[in-house]
């Protein structure tokens, strides 16, 4: 996040190299590898109205009619180009609920990956709880965790665009990003 604030979201996202969706595939093949994806894109705004309630998706920003093909799209671009996911997560904001269903279909709704835009004192307890979970995950499997972009800030020090998403694995006690790539063709 520190790389983010201060150097801003172009140079954070220059430290983890970007690929297309073939090289990726490639890449993922091999599994092991934590994939969070910033949720698709949203209706205009920052953050959530301060009526805000989990659960309640008239209280939230939500996708945009654009988001929602965005993420139907990344969904079959990822299919089509045969990257296995043995699992799904998503915050439970509606947003990445929707993110999740249009694009996989089966998913989890998991606390940790909740935003903690509005407040800061829950990063560091849900940050160490998605990297306890990337140490226990094995090849061939990959898992995709569908969140919010200061989360992906917080485990990989790196920005994440409106459905793009950043691969990391373990390695030697910490979970590594190792690249990033866009979810669908373009």
């Amino acid at each position: 996040l520190a790389l983010v604030l201060v150097l801003g979201p172009a140079a954070a996202a220059a430290q983890v190299p970007s690929l297309g969706i073939d090289d990726a595939a490639a890449r993922l093949s091999a599994g092991g590898y934590v994939l969070m994806m910033r949720h698709a894109q949203t209706e205009p705004g920052v953050g959530d109205p301060p009526q805000f309630r989990i659960g309640e998706c008239a209280t939230q920003r939500n996708l945009s009619s654009e988001g929602r093909e965005q993420a139907r799209a990344i969904g079959a671009t990822l299919r089509a180009a045969g990257i296995r996911i043995a699992q799904v997560r998503s915050s439970q904001w509606c947003r990445c609920l929707e993110t999740a269903e249009l694009a996989f279909g089966a998913h989890e709704a998991w606390p940790a990956l909740n935003s903690f835009f509005a407040d800061r004192s829950d990063e560091p307890r849900r940050t160490a709880e998605v990297r306890r979970f990337a140490g226990g995950l094995r090849p061939p499997d990959n898992a995709m965790l569908v969140t919010h972009q200061v989360n992906i800030s917080a485990v990989f020090a790196s920005y994440a665009s409106p459905g793009e998403i950043v691969a990391g694995r373990w390695r030697d006690g910490a979970l590594v990003p190792e690249f990033r790539f866009v979810g669908e063709r373009r």
